[in-house]
């Protein structure tokens, strides 16, 4: 194991809260946190969306500051010195989360991977300086410790969103950090990405380098986890060694789920027929003949960059088919607007979630769902309103109603995303990744909410990399390898 220098002087961050209450908008977010992590541990960081973990990781960084209650202590040691504030060392703390990798959606941020990493070793958010050898050599280092050394010439934004968060990570590494925040690393990770990432968390042991990171499934727990914190309403519930963490109470699935009678499946409402589909000059999907009618649940699987996200994009509309191909959909004909179409789709995808202004209420965001727009050009109508309270209602977020997006977890602004597709009642949902970043209860509750608007006649297409979100519901599946359909038809299991 390397060693951290001489005594009193190590090569790591030690981190020291104590008597931590953090507001935001005037809402208490954490009381009275106590909380050491200290070089050769890694914590496990747990708790139901809402508890606190985002804004505690972005705390420790120096990203949000504590309430000013005069009692409160937040100590960084690092290199023999001790610093009272993160600013002195907040250039050795990585922290990467869910909203780095909007941020890039969000404002267009398109560079090529190896510029994208470069931006990590010269830490900053975009690069001013020439990538010479130096940085080079630490790009290519960070790209093979994740085994996406390929990726180095391409687009950053032509990426698939699980290849995105390998490259952020890689960017995070090539920072060469003294402390590691991670947040909902796994999420949008094929099996081959998350085995990938396990094993470089694994071989952290070797190093005693701290790091912290949040989760919300069991299979995410690395086995090099040495200690756990675990929040429930901004509180900490526990603290200490992994092994005995109850950690049992917060992966329930919420009860076990049937599986729904088959149901009759009704007319076509969109169909594929020779349809390929290129973006940005780069063929994605190749010759695909797909049917999808009224009454179907298909689940669509395959690894990072295999095309799921295109293939819904493109049964929303959002991307055409290049000519030779046709596509069909339901009550569009010459001179009917794609929109009179849209209507009818409720959409649930991380890009949505990227390209809503933060300072959108959730009012707001949920009736935009009624135009399929990206916020309001103008007032909601009465009933366009009455419908997003419904929505809301309906998927337990009303009582956000008239906080803005930036305030939200995660996960709860997913949630929310669930609310907005549901206003109007779509005859189609489509789901990309619908459950990433929330928790195992949150997702049990969701799951139960799709089975009764599936049982109420609506078709389901959803997008996933996780066997157990599939609903029982589910009737169809489609199997997408490099942009090519190698199954499709009922479900095998």
């Amino acid at each position: 194991m390397p060693s951290d220098g001489p005594a009193g002087r190590s090569r790591y961050i030690t981190v020291e809260l104590a008597h931590i209450d953090l507001d935001r908008a005037g809402r208490a977010v954490l009381r009275d946190i106590h909380w050491r992590i200290r070089p050769g541990e890694r914590w496990l960081l747990f708790g139901a969306n809402g508890a606190g973990k985002t804004q505690l990781l972005k705390l420790v960084s120096g990203a949000v500051w504590p309430k000013p209650t005069g009692r409160g202590r937040r100590h960084y040691r690092y290199a023999g010195e001790l610093h009272r504030t993160p600013q002195d060392v907040i250039g050795e703390i990585a922290y990467l989360g869910p909203e780095r990798q909007d941020r890039y959606q969000r404002y267009g941020w398109d560079s090529t991977v190896e510029r994208v990493v470069a931006t990590g070793h010269f830490r900053s958010d975009v690069l001013l300086d020439r990538v010479d050898a130096r940085a080079r050599t630490a790009v290519r280092a960070a790209l093979a410790t994740l085994g996406i050394g390929r990726l180095a010439g391409r687009s950053f934004l032509s990426l698939s969103y699980g290849e995105r968060r390998l490259v952020l990570i890689a960017r995070a590494l090539a920072a060469r950090p003294r402390l590691l925040l991670l947040d909902e690393l796994f999420t949008g990770l094929d099996a081959d990405f998350r085995a990938r990432v396990s094993a470089w968390l694994e071989r952290t042991a070797r190093s005693r380098r701290p790091w912290v990171l949040a989760a919300h499934r069991r299979a995410d727990i690395p086995r090099a986890a040495t200690h756990a914190l675990v929040l429930d309403r901004g509180r900490i519930v526990y603290r200490g060694g992994i092994a005995r963490a109850p950690l049992a109470q917060w992966f329930g699935t919420g009860g076990a789920r049937r599986r729904q009678p088959k149901r009759r499946a009704g007319r076509v409402l969109v169909r594929f027929t020779h349809a390929d589909v290129y973006l940005d000059g780069v063929q994605v999907l190749h010759d695909l003949d797909f049917e999808l009618r009224a009454g179907e649940c298909w689940v669509v699987h395959g690894g990072n960059g295999s095309g799921k996200t295109t293939l819904l994009r493109t049964l929303y509309g959002d991307f055409g088919v290049a000519s030779g191909g046709t596509v069909y959909r339901d009550g569009i004909e010459p001179g009917v607007a794609l929109e009179v179409f849209r209507l009818r789709v409720g959409l649930v995808a991380p890009h949505l979630q990227a390209d809503h202004p933060q300072h959108l209420t959730v009012a707001e965001i949920v009736q935009s769902g009624a135009r399929a727009s990206i916020g309001l050009a103008a007032r909601a109508t009465a009933r366009e309103r009455a419908a997003a309270d419904a929505a809301m209602r309906e998927f337990g977020v009303l009582r956000f109603a008239a906080r803005p997006l930036a305030e939200l977890s995660y996960g709860q602004a997913r949630r929310v995303l669930f609310a907005r597709a549901a206003v109007g009642r779509a005859d189609l949902l489509l789901l990309d990744e619908p459950f990433s970043g929330v928790d195992p209860r949150t997702r049990a509750d969701l799951l139960r909410r799709l089975e009764r608007r599936a049982a109420a006649g609506a078709a389901i297409v959803m997008a996933t990399h996780h066997r157990d979100e599939w609903p029982d519901i589910a009737t169809h599946e489609l199997e997408l390898h490099r942009g090519r359909i190698v199954y499709q038809g009922l479900r095998r299991i």
